[in-house]
């Protein structure tokens, strides 16, 4: 006899566990260097209203497809539908695995440089000094595989503990912990002085830098910051009860990954334009401006490991909603959630060893004119993503359609006009922005 599907302990739990997953790197990392890029508050308009509009339209399909199917990604769909469709359940645990498998590797110099920073490794180094030093970090072969591995097996003793006792238990400590932490870097920030000029930067919205560029940057930053189609909330949504308001639930964990993007660019670009650096910095921002912006502040002995550790709680929260649809694929087929976890994250590390050594000693080696690690970067943001987010939203719309509506009223209770503004946005809105987003990718 099978063993009973595990299930969230409360639906309070599921939020945060949600969040939690679309609170990533992307959020932390990326989201303050592209809103420097692409001229501050007007990004972050844009943002704002197609993350509640597009964005969650699609993070509410794929929890709604989860909950209806009761079952990992593979079967949901073809449950759900035909098993043709079973191929974009199949897209959506190899996004998953690759970006797990890349995303160890960055997380690994998250932990790196929570001990960097508590060291005072930076005190005293100008920028140039910062970045050798994180240039020659990277490339050595040793050390961030060693990060690397100590990340798997973080995220590998989170997923073992199950849904309830695991992923939920840790996400009820972590969320609060990573807010917590958040919201006094931004008070330290927004105090320094000069702040001001980096607060008129992300506050103040100046429309005439708005462009088609710009615009798509937007429309891309929304759509990956939620973790939507990689199978991670479809497989959390598998975990609801019928009784779970999954449309509010979905609001809320939009809500709180927006929050945390807002309050990391209020934490990072006033610091910035404090010590007069550049916003526009790219992904360097994170592990070469501010280190230097952190030893130079009052405080930033505590500031400077506290950030990282922020980005480690946010890192890792992810990691455990990429691990665990892979895991409870292999769970509803037979396997113990013991050996499936350890197995998988051994791979997982394995597959990450080209992705760290190819930014040091395997540098000069070429797929596609890229790095191994930026190769699946590119493969997994640019195509992969798109096509198995477009293909969710397709699959809900128009294959689930009475039943998707269903999924997202409780007790006969139909929001009359939002839900059929969710099915319209899902059937054609949805659709062409997420094309948008795959062309502009790969051109």
């Amino acid at each position: 006899m099978d063993a009973p599907r595990e299930k969230w302990h409360s639906r309070f739990g599921f939020i945060l566990a949600a969040a939690g997953s679309a609170v990533g790197l992307g959020n932390i990392w990326k989201f303050p260097y592209i809103t420097g890029e692409n001229g501050g508050a007007a990004f972050l308009l844009l943002y704002l209203g197609i993350v509640f509009t597009i964005g969650l339209s699609v993070l509410l399909a794929e929890v709604a497809l989860g909950r209806a199917g009761q079952t990992d990604a593979l079967s949901a769909f073809k449950a759900l539908g035909h098993k043709g469709w079973t191929v974009v359940g199949a897209l959506g645990l190899t996004i998953a695995f690759l970006i797990l498998s890349f995303y160890s590797v960055i997380a690994g110099w998250t932990i790196a440089y929570v001990i960097k920073s508590a060291n005072g490794a930076f005190s005293g180094l100008d920028i140039g000094a910062v970045g050798d030093s994180f240039v020659g970090f990277i490339s050595n072969p040793w050390q961030p595989l060693l990060y690397q591995a100590l990340f798997v097996v973080l995220t590998v003793f989170v997923v073992l503990k199950g849904v309830a006792s695991g992923i939920e238990r840790v996400s009820k400590i972590l969320m609060p912990v990573l807010f917590l932490i958040l919201l006094a870097l931004v008070v330290r920030s927004v105090t320094l002085s000069g702040a001001e000029k980096g607060l008129r930067f992300f506050l103040s919205p100046d429309f005439s830098k708005i462009d088609g560029t710009i615009f798509m940057a937007a429309l891309g930053q929304a759509f990956f910051s939620l973790s939507i189609g990689m199978a991670a909330m479809l497989t959390y949504g598998s975990y609801l009860d019928s009784g779970t308001r999954i449309g509010r639930s979905a609001w809320y964990i939009v809500s709180l990954d927006t929050m945390v993007a807002v309050l990391s660019g209020l934490a990072i670009l006033p610091a910035v334009f404090a010590f007069g650096l550049d916003p526009e910095a790219g992904p360097a921002l994170t592990f070469i401006t501010l280190p230097t912006v952190f030893q130079a502040m009052p405080g930033g002995l505590i500031f400077g490991p506290a950030f990282f550790v922020l980005l480690l709680i946010a890192a890792l929260t992810s990691s455990v909603s990429l691990l665990e649809p892979l895991v409870a694929v292999l769970c509803d087929r037979g396997f113990g959630r013991v050996q499936a976890t350890i197995g998988i994250g051994m791979v997982i590390f394995l597959l990450g060893v080209p992705s760290s050594l190819s930014q040091g000693i395997w540098a000069d080696y070429k797929l596609f004119g890229m790095a191994f690690l930026d190769l699946l970067d590119f493969l997994t943001a640019n195509i992969m993503l798109p096509i198995s987010g477009l293909m969710v939203a397709i699959f809900v719309g128009w294959v689930m359609g009475p039943r998707a509506a269903n999924e997202v009223t409780v007790d006969g209770e139909h929001p009359g006009i939002l839900l059929t503004l969710w099915i319209f946005i899902l059937r054609f809105i949805a659709p062409v922005a997420i094309l948008a987003i795959l062309i502009n990718g790969l051109m």
